[in-house]
């Protein structure tokens, strides 16, 4: 294992601070990192895709645990401090720079299975959630992903029906995977410390029901939840056959979105497919 210097030591010699524009907050605790690469179970021999390195923190506890890293990273003053970490796990961190949001993940990771592991960007977390939550091809490419957010959003994500917290993020999680609240980070653990709380969420695939189609469910859920305070028959009135597809199932169209179970998205979703 390689002996690596502490993190504060190499970003202080690199001269690298935490971008805003970019929504980094860096993490330094070995231990908790630790924790963090642990929640997928064991990576030995894994292939492990990482957007956002920075410095390499959670990179670091990857490469500890047997993981083959594909680290994407926007930031050109983060390379050098990412190269020295490649230097000191040879042939076990491919680090490529550019825009997360912009690039093919499963073309990169050579068209194998492959775990996320992200202490995401305030800034595109959401954004990419609902891009690897999104698509037709099911399973995805990914077997597990286990990604940082806003403790808000993070609870958006695993919100249950009824729930103040439920939404559009909480079905797309929900209707075809497992979502868990997998651990509560305090801000007081970045540099600099964030204004909210952070969370991780893991998530693993389950069965797709049939007769769904994503795009349509998708649809479907940004209509209903777009406007929470009214009625499906006015928030969905944009989705052709959408309230009748309602009335046919027995959903009262008067109801509001977060009080449907996903199941009823589900079933929902297949009536329009």
């Amino acid at each position: 294992m390689a002996d690596l210097p502490p993190l504060r030591e190499v970003i202080a010699r690199h001269g690298l601070s935490a971008s805003k524009a970019l929504g980094q907050n860096f993490l330094f605790d070995e231990q908790l990192l630790d924790r963090i690469a642990a929640l997928p179970g064991s990576l030995e021999g894994r292939r492990v895709l990482e957007v956002g390195p920075g410095p390499g923190g959670l990179t670091r506890a990857l490469l500890r645990a047997g993981a083959q890293v594909t680290a994407i990273e926007m930031d050109r003053r983060c390379l050098p401090a990412l190269a020295e970490l490649g230097e000191a796990f040879p042939g076990r961190l491919d680090v490529i720079q550019g825009d997360a949001l912009k690039l093919d993940h499963d073309e990169i990771m050579g068209g194998e299975p492959y775990a996320i592991l992200s202490n995401l960007p305030y800034n595109v977390g959401t954004a990419l959630f609902t891009r690897w939550m999104g698509g037709e091809e099911w399973p995805p490419q990914w077997t597990s992903l286990t990604l940082m957010f806003q403790q808000e959003v993070a609870q958006r994500i695993v919100a249950k029906p009824g729930a103040s917290a439920f939404g559009r993020l909480a079905v797309l999680a929900q209707w075809r995977a497992e979502a868990k609240l997998a651990m509560k980070v305090h801000r007081s653990a970045f540099t600099p410390p964030p204004k909210v709380m952070s969370a991780i969420v893991h998530v693993e695939p389950a069965a797709m029901p049939e007769g769904v189609s994503a795009k349509v469910l998708e649809r479907a859920t940004e209509a209903a939840f777009g406007q929470r305070r009214k009625m499906l028959r006015q928030s969905l009135k944009g989705v052709p056959g959408a309230v009748e597809a309602l009335e046919g199932l027995g959903i009262d169209p008067q109801r509001r979105a977060e009080t449907l179970e996903v199941a009823d998205f589900v079933a929902l979703a297949r009536a329009l497919t």
